[in-house]
């Protein structure tokens, strides 16, 4: 049997059908990466969507690029509000209203909350760099410490996120607590 051609009409069909399958795995990616974090397997989430594991593999080449896609959106959430920040009148303002903000929205979404941490993901490093220049531009104002950079980000901010995932805590409430401590760290 020859392969279907551009003009054959069985042609859309299995686009149609590919489509379908990639918005299948997304979608349970999402659950399960949201139920267990990023620790569950391509394997996992291919019998989640009803797929095969090459059904998977064949649009996302590795688990990084199937968690990049899953994260996608909120990244781009999350860079629009540190952009909107940073364009901001009063930069220190800006700094305080984003750090609660940041982990409010990781409290309710460990799918982000893990992928935020594993900083290594090219958008997770973008963000926190972004949030570098946050954290720069609010300096300015003289109630931040004078020596304070994106390794105190990486340090202070990210590891307050990654014991929070680490004790499973899911409670904003207590998410607050540690956006405020963050905060009150960087102050001189």
């Amino acid at each position: 049997m020859t392969p279907p051609t551009p003009s054959d009409p069985e042609t859309p069909r299995r686009r149609l059908d590919a489509r379908r399958n990639q918005e299948r795995v997304i979608a349970a990616a999402r659950e399960l990466f949201t139920e267990q974090g990023l620790q569950v397997t391509v394997p996992q989430v291919a019998e989640r969507a009803g797929v095969g594991r090459a059904t998977v593999y064949r649009s996302y080449p590795s688990k990084e690029d199937l968690i990049v896609a899953v994260v996608q959106r909120q990244f781009q959430e999350l860079e629009q509000r540190i952009r909107a920040a940073l364009d901001g009148a009063d930069a220190y303002r800006e700094w305080c209203s984003f750090v609660p903000d940041l982990f409010e929205r990781l409290a309710s979404d460990r799918v982000l909350a893990d992928a935020f941490f594993e900083g290594r993901l090219v958008p997770a490093a973008r963000i926190l760099a972004l949030i570098g220049q946050l954290l720069v531009a609010a300096r300015a104002s003289g109630r931040i410490r004078p020596d304070a950079g994106e390794l105190d980000i990486r340090v202070i901010l990210c590891g307050a996120v990654r014991q929070l995932i680490v004790f499973d805590e899911r409670d904003p409430a207590v998410w607050r607590r540690y956006a405020d401590l963050v905060l009150n760290a960087l102050r001189p």
